[in-house]
């Protein structure tokens, strides 16, 4: 969990996927559309070198009260996938 998204990471045994989610709570229909641009955005630059092998990867967005810096929810990806490697060891 991060700040700004909750990372989900299932392994399948096929391709790597990844998957956004964003409520309502989020805000307006304009508001959920920029947060999952900025998800995709940050997962098409992290996932390619951190992201796991033959895996699901499903990124919720968290309601915050100011928008996180772009700079920092890239690093919260790379940080969040290195956890989810650890977690799931060899099996990844």
């Amino acid at each position: 969990m991060t700040p700004a998204f909750i990372l989900l990471v299932r392994p399948t045994g096929g391709q790597a996927r990844v998957g956004f989610t964003v409520s309502r709570r989020i805000g307006n229909a304009v508001a959920r559309n920029r947060a999952r641009r900025r998800l995709r955005e940050a997962a098409r630059q992290v996932l390619p070198r951190s992201g796991l092998p033959a895996a699901d990867h499903v990124l919720i967005a968290r309601p915050l009260p100011d928008e996180r810096p772009f700079d920092a929810l890239v690093e919260d990806l790379g940080r969040a996938l290195e956890r989810a490697a650890t977690r799931l060891g060899p099996r990844a």
